[in-house]
């Protein structure tokens, strides 16, 4: 893909209906396939495990309407979207990040509207220890999340090069 590829509109969305699409396919066979609540060990400190999230990240504002919830997520995608397309071209890192958090964002909001919460089935732990069940727009969002901050790193490193060669 060329470094100004997903810069524009069809690569673009074409990324996030792919994302969309394999989220959502693996959703169905976990919903089909996974009993509820009960742990189907793959690896050692790795296990599928099927359960809801009722709230947003970490269950956060599992209390609020679903209603809220949708228009909170909505709102977000909205302002990934305008950060997205406020974005130099020339950086593929960051938009790649906003590819993965929209896809990722938009997987989860389709399970909030059409379930009435999040499905979720990955699960790392130990014998004392469980981190937080997630799925794989979970994932999306925070590799995203991760490639922007990468991306915002490497454009000051080299907007701070960039000054000290012209000081010379």
């Amino acid at each position: 893909m060329a470094a100004t590829s997903l810069a524009r509109p069809l690569p673009a969305a074409a990324l996030v209906a792919l994302l969309v699409v394999l989220d959502q396919a693996i959703k169905i066979v976990v919903e089909t396939s996974l009993p509820l609540h009960e742990p189907v060990e793959v690896i050692p400190m790795l296990a599928l495990f099927r359960t809801y999230n009722e709230g947003i990240a970490f269950s956060f504002m599992s209390g609020a309407s679903e209603w809220v919830l949708l228009a909170f997520t909505g709102a977000i995608v909205a302002f990934v979207l305008y950060l997205w397309r406020s974005t130099s071209p020339s950086r593929f890192l960051a938009h790649l990040g906003y590819a993965l958090i929209v896809g990722g964002a938009i997987g989860n909001l389709i399970d909030r509207a059409v379930y009435g919460h999040v499905v979720d089935y990955i699960l790392f732990y130990t014998d004392t220890w469980s981190f937080a069940v997630f799925n794989l727009a979970d994932t999306f969002i925070t590799l995203g999340a991760a490639a922007i901050i990468l991306d915002e790193i490497v454009h000051l490193r080299r907007s701070s090069t960039a000054s000290k060669d012209e000081g010379h």
